[in-house]
């Protein structure tokens, strides 16, 4: 989606609002909101906004590592009322999650919930977890695999209400595919028999505990995420409220930034959505059909001439 305020009027029912968070920490202020750059934001609603988003970029003293402090608070407006319901999704680009090696590198049986031996995560033929299976000390991975070791891991808060706007409750139940609970299980693993994924040691810096092992039939974002997409631009849900209407007013969201994007040239966006009765607003199936049926024409009009 190209982004530069723009705004759509009437015809089209769901209303959304993209903001690029990329470049919080080098570009925004650290001792007031500053307005965001034109080129960083898109909104599609049925009234015109009239008040430019903004950020800070902080630090939460809070946070053990110091490369993990940043957060982004972000400020917009809503100018009329939306939904229900009204959805919450992080955005990647530039994030190639179709890559043939890292899209196979998981254990199905892991996340079933089975105890898998080595040779199961490591050996089984179309999946396996290789390169990470094991540690440097041969112990096994879990979850393993490259998807579930790049987990997505910026933070969200629901908005809260700015300038007397009451704030917008919104809950992390049902952000994923109902499916999935047949999919993802409770591991049988015991803590002593594995380890946790590279990247995730700061989560588990002394590793694994019988108190602290993932339950990954109820972490909804982890679900989410081990669903790779096919494009190299794609959203995943966070939060949503499936009840109540998002009044208009100001509202503000904090990002925690733990989850690197300028080293690959990527990007990443906060993208709050409604829906329509056919669904969210997805113009790739048309302008597919489009160029398909350009493509046929074109290739008609060659046949007809080679035949004449």
């Amino acid at each position: 989606i190209p982004l530069g305020a723009g705004m759509l009027y009437g015809a089209n029912r769901v209303e959304e609002l993209v903001i690029d968070y990329t470049y919080c920490e080098s570009n925004a202020s650290t001792n007031a909101f500053s307005d965001i750059p034109e080129e960083y934001y898109d909104y599609y609603f049925h009234t015109p906004m009239t008040i430019t988003p903004k950020w800070k970029y902080s630090i939460n003293e809070s946070e053990t590592y110091e490369d993990e402090r940043g957060l982004c608070e972000i400020q917009f407006q809503i100018p009329n009322d939306i939904g229900p319901s009204v959805y919450l999704f992080y955005r990647l680009k530039n994030f190639y999650a179709n890559h043939r090696r890292y899209v196979k590198s998981f254990s199905e049986d892991q996340l079933h919930g089975t105890a898998a031996s080595l040779s199961l995560i490591k050996d089984t033929v179309g999946q396996n977890c290789e390169p990470l299976s094991t540690d440097e000390n041969g112990k096994k991975i879990y979850p393993c695999g490259l998807v579930a070791n790049s987990l997505y891991n910026d933070t969200y808060t629901s908005p809260l209400g700015v300038n007397g706007t009451s704030d917008y409750d919104m809950t992390r139940e049902g952000i994923a595919w109902a499916t999935n609970k047949n999919r993802f299980k409770m591991t049988k693993y015991n803590a002593s028999e594995v380890v946790p994924p590279p990247n995730w040691i700061k989560s588990y810096p002394d590793g694994y505990t019988e108190e602290n092992m993932p339950d990954i039939s109820t972490w909804y974002e982890f679900q989410n995420w081990m669903a790779p997409s096919a494009l190299a631009l794609f959203s995943k849900m966070v939060l949503r409220n499936d009840h109540d209407k998002m009044v208009a007013g100001t509202y503000q969201i904090t990002a925690g930034l733990h989850f690197p994007v300028t080293p690959y040239d990527g990007r990443k966006y906060i993208y709050l959505s409604t829906r329509s009765v056919t669904g969210g607003k997805n113009p790739f199936l048309g302008i597919a059909w489009i160029v398909g049926g350009a493509i046929c024409l074109v290739l008609s009009l060659a046949f007809l001439i080679v035949n004449i």
